[in-house]
């Protein structure tokens, strides 16, 4: 591992490493932030995939946000981790201008695409991997087949996105042992996938148990396995660990360390999913502690 950060935030100090690792360091009995570690930021809600479950609603009539006229950027902290999505990023006309103002900040870049969208704009994502714009990719899996597996083995720092109930755990197992990281997403019963669960939650709930029965089996056989809280609270995932364990890897609730950016409506939330919502700010540590007093 090869260290690319290192950053005091409230009372402790914060290690980055080039292959995803954050180790978080104090002396006091807990960890107390004064500004977000990293957001997950929406820039644009257009999109062609039209996916039942997109909890963010994107469509082809979806519009794309302002990147480059948002003051609070300025005041990020170095080494800040952007985790942008969409909508299809890919398709924002501003962003490998965006892009190239946070790496002028060393601000952490990673970004989230379509399987689809991946696999069909391969010298693009290599473009920005390349001049180092992105640090790291996430894919959202729709299919599991050679072709795909063996496109994401050739790069290091990609990350396949599944959705909790959205897969058979028949194709889960076709990533096992082939040096693959993968992060676990909770269902998201919000805009589209509330409906998409009114039409299909038999299956839905039935891949969901599927899951939480192979869970052990997958960690065991996937190079790296991560939840975002949403998974970890419908999997159960402390189930499987010790207590040593769980303060050892347990990152922190929503809204702890974290935020979501809406830079299409121009909003700030605690997550992607929360209804209360607040008009941007010019400065990242005001509206962080907005989101810390809720």
């Amino acid at each position: 591992m090869r260290l690319i950060g290192n950053y005091i935030n409230g009372n402790y100090k914060v290690k980055i490493f080039d292959d995803g690792t954050k180790i978080r360091e104090t002396e006091a009995n807990e960890f107390k932030a004064k500004f977000p570690e990293c957001m997950d930021v929406k820039i644009t809600n257009y999109c062609d995939m039209n996916c039942p479950m997109c909890h963010e609603g994107s469509t082809t009539e979806g519009k794309h946000g302002d990147l480059l006229n948002v003051n609070f950027i300025n005041t990020l902290h170095q080494y800040t981790e952007l985790a942008l999505g969409g909508g299809n990023p890919l398709s924002h006309p501003q962003l490998i201008e965006f892009l190239k103002i946070c790496r002028s900040k060393r601000i952490i870049v990673n970004m989230t695409v379509n399987q689809k969208h991946f696999m069909d704009e391969q010298k693009y994502i290599q473009f920005l991997i390349d001049h180092k714009l992105i640090t790291s990719l996430g894919v959202s899996l729709t299919d599991v087949t050679d072709e795909f597996i063996n496109t994401i083995q050739q790069y290091p720092n990609i990350v396949l996105h599944i959705i909790n109930g959205m897969i058979k755990v028949e194709d889960l197992r076709k990533l096992y042992d082939k040096n693959i990281k993968v992060l676990i997403l909770g269902y998201k019963q919000f805009r589209r996938g509330i409906l998409n669960y009114q039409n299909d939650s038999k299956n839905i709930e039935m891949f969901k148990t599927e899951l939480y029965n192979e869970l052990e089996n997958a960690i065991n056989h996937l190079k790296v396995v991560s939840f975002d809280n949403l998974a970890i609270k419908q999997l159960e995932v402390k189930r499987l660990m010790s207590q040593d364990e769980w303060n050892e890897f347990y990152m922190g609730d929503d809204g702890k360390f974290t935020m979501y950016i809406d830079l299409v409506e121009q909003k700030y939330a605690r997550s992607s999913i929360s209804e209360k919502r607040y008009d941007l700010l010019d400065n990242i540590d005001n509206m962080f502690e907005i989101i810390l007093n809720e």
